[in-house]
């Protein structure tokens, strides 16, 4: 077969595969050209999910004649002036996006530069280029994209929803907006709920604004601000707290120079160093930016410019589990503060059936009432209401307060001072402002898994010797399976040997766990180990079985605490990083100040 040269507009129409996949991606490309100009102000505005219309405004620097002709050319820009690529300190550099657009689409820009007396337009109709045109226009840049996709009737068919594709563009331009908070962004269209997110101040507080913006102050009041720098690499940004997390990972937002990317790199290390805090099946929700010298960082590896490659991956992996470990453990006992907004919920609830109330008839007899309860028929019906449901009912639970005089001086910790037990379960403590309520064994449980790892790293987790080994009868295969681990365990404090054919004897344990037993924590390993991904690395296997043994030694459910060991828990976990969730993700505790529980109770 003779080679021959592609036709121009088909090189356009193939180059546009790859930049131009959905409407959400001419979006894209479309506003890292209004940033890359300088705007400051950027409207975005979509019909039919992108595919009858696009539009994208903006005030930049605008472009004159000469250079609105050539931007519709392939590989033209103005983004490379010296033609270094290992040097990209802007969001396009490729010079694709407008005539691969304007080779599947009609492409209308109207511009006007600063300073210029009129504006100029140009037209390229399914890759035909027409010629430019003096226009009336303010100052900045308008883009018009228009039936897309309608030169190549295929691609239309790959297409989702009107709906999904105009909540893909959404998703886009709320991406950027969260890079850029200094802009102003606005979208709207028709099947997605616009926005107009308001320009703020530069630094930490414009954006700690924009998140709330555009993720929602729930991310905003349950995140802790990032802030490390190594080897000119800086990482900043907001981390969601263990106990704010999501059943996928499209609330992660990272950066790298201002420009979204989605990097297996970076989503492995937010994953390591949050896997002490989440159980496998959740992810935390988090913004991240990372800056650092263009040329430590290469740009130019994916069509679409969503993935990066570092000169030293290692040194970005370290600094990204470093940061966030170090934030985390920094939070101490704190745990996400979502109790008050669900009490302010519950409030409203109740002021909209509370001012209403049936009146009661006028021969109505209350002890002839269907719905009462036997206990308060025999109790008697001579007595009064209140007076037969006083006698007939005790509280379920025994929440008297204990013989002990209250901690004054607890009364300013972050936890307060213990006050009572209910249900056998959960502690409650009094601040200063309000309450705290304590899961006593999902705390605990986490105690004792830090204790276990800090010996673990400081002097080998301390064993304690069976006096007669334990025998634990298993599946073969469970047994090959922790004897393959020997090593880890004993390394955990957990010493097993081969005892014939599916059997391990259990010569040593760790001497926290006391008397757990230690035969079901043998078989839970053994479980944990099976579904436990063998390219993790050995301090990962390692904390799993710490987090499986702790969860067996913690205070059970169930078990009555005097007024000391509570105090005790409480302090304990003041002192403890991480202690505001579990092991298994699930918050240790809930705070309810004193103006939550007057919102319940309408006071206020």
């Amino acid at each position: 077969m003779q080679v021959r040269r592609l036709d121009p507009v088909l090189v356009d129409r193939i180059a546009a595969g790859e930049v131009v996949e959905r409407p959400a991606s001419a979006v894209k490309e479309l506003v890292e050209n209004a940033l890359d100009s300088g705007a400051r102000r950027i409207d975005v505005a979509i019909e039919e999910g992108g595919r009858r219309l696009i539009r994208v405004s903006d005030d930049g620097a605008g472009m004159g004649p000469d250079d609105l002709a050539l931007a519709v050319d392939r590989h033209a820009t103005s983004k490379i002036p010296d033609g270094d690529l290992s040097a990209i300190a802007t969001l396009g550099f490729r010079g694709e996006a407008l005539p691969s657009i304007g080779s599947v689409a009609v492409l209308d820009i109207v511009s006007r530069p600063h300073g210029a007396d009129q504006g100029h337009r140009i037209r390229v109709d399914q890759g035909v280029k027409q010629a430019v045109a003096p226009a009336a226009h303010s100052f900045g840049t308008r883009v018009e994209v228009r039936d897309l996709f309608a030169a190549t009737p295929a691609r239309l068919k790959f297409l989702k929803s009107v709906r999904a594709e105009a909540q893909a563009v959404a998703d886009v331009v709320k991406r950027l907006s969260m890079a850029h908070p200094q802009v102003r962004f606005a979208l709207s269209g028709d099947n997605l709920s616009g926005f107009d997110y308001v320009a703020g101040e530069a630094g930490i507080e414009g954006l700690r604004a924009r998140l709330a913006q555009a993720i929602g102050a729930e991310f905003r009041d349950n995140s802790l601000a990032v802030d490390a720098v190594r080897e000119g690499f800086c990482l900043s940004g907001y981390a969601g707290l263990p106990t704010f997390h999501r059943a996928n990972a499209l609330n992660q937002y990272l950066y790298v120079n201002g420009r979204p990317v989605r990097d297996k790199l970076l989503h492995g290390a937010v994953r390591a160093a949050y896997m002490d805090y989440l159980p496998s099946d959740r992810h935390p929700a988090l913004a991240l930016y990372l800056q650092c010298d263009p040329r430590d960082v290469d740009v130019n590896v994916h069509p679409a410019k969503a993935e990066v490659r570092f000169a030293d991956p290692g040194l970005v992996r370290g600094l990204i589990i470093g940061a966030l470990k170090q934030t985390l453990a920094g939070a101490m006992h704190r745990s996400a503060s979502t109790l008050g907004d669900r009490i302010g919920a519950m409030s409203a609830a109740r002021a909209g059936f509370g001012g209403w109330r049936a009146p009661a008839p006028a021969n109505w007899d209350w002890r002839a009432s269907p719905s009462l309860p036997a206990d308060v028929a025999q109790a008697g019906f001579g007595e009064a209401p209140q007076a037969a449901f006083d006698s007939a009912f005790t509280p379920a639970a025994d929440a008297r307060a204990y013989d002990a005089p209250m901690a004054v001086e607890a009364l300013d910790c972050p936890l307060g001072a213990a006050r009572a037990q209910i249900h056998d379960t959960y502690v409650i403590a009094q601040t200063r402002d309000g309450l705290v309520i304590v899961d006593q064994h999902a705390a605990h449980e986490r105690l004792v898994y830090e204790r276990l790892k800090r010996q673990r790293l400081e002097s080998g987790v301390a064993r304690q010797m069976m006096l007669i080994p334990i025998i634990v009868d298993l599946e073969p295969a469970d047994a090959e399976r922790l004897l393959e681990h020997r090593d880890a365990l004993a390394e955990s404090g957990l010493v097993v040997e081969p005892f014939g054919p599916g059997a391990l004897a259990v010569s040593e344990a760790p001497a926290l766990l006391g008397k757990a037993d230690i035969a079901s924590i043998v078989r839970d390993l053994s479980d944990a180990l099976a579904d436990e991904n063998p390219a993790n690395p050995l301090e990962r296997r390692l904390d799993h079985v710490l987090a499986t043994m702790a969860c067996h030694h913690s205070v059970r459910a169930g078990r009555r605490l005097g007024a000391d060991e509570m105090n005790a828990l409480l302090r304990e976990m003041e002192e403890t990083p991480g202690s505001g969730q579990c092991n298994h993700g699930r918050p240790t505790y809930v705070e309810l100040k004193l103006a939550d529980v007057e919102r319940l109770f309408g006071r206020r």
